[in-house]
């Protein structure tokens, strides 16, 4: 599987606490592992990211992504905490 991190990912990822950056990689390191590893709380979204899903990062910071040619690709575009996001 390849990982594409969008340019507002990024942006976003920069802002956060080095906790919450390291937090993100541990997770990204499972995702890459087993993305249906029952940590992350992988789950699809609805409304205005219809197409899209999201995954647990800590209790309030999640990361949304997007998969892309047939699940081969996977796409981070978002990252921050629930309200941030929602």
């Amino acid at each position: 599987m390849r990982v594409v991190i969008l340019k507002s990912f990024s942006k976003q990822h920069k802002k956060l606490p080095l906790k919450i950056q390291q937090k993100f990689s541990d997770r990204l390191k499972i995702f890459l592992t087993d993305s249906t590893d029952r940590r992350l709380r992988l789950y699809p979204l609805k409304g205005k990211y219809q197409g899209c899903y999201s995954i647990d990062i800590t209790g309030d910071f999640r990361a949304i992504l997007q998969y892309r040619e047939d699940g081969t690709v996977v796409v981070f575009a978002f990252i921050g905490t629930h309200s941030q996001l929602y």
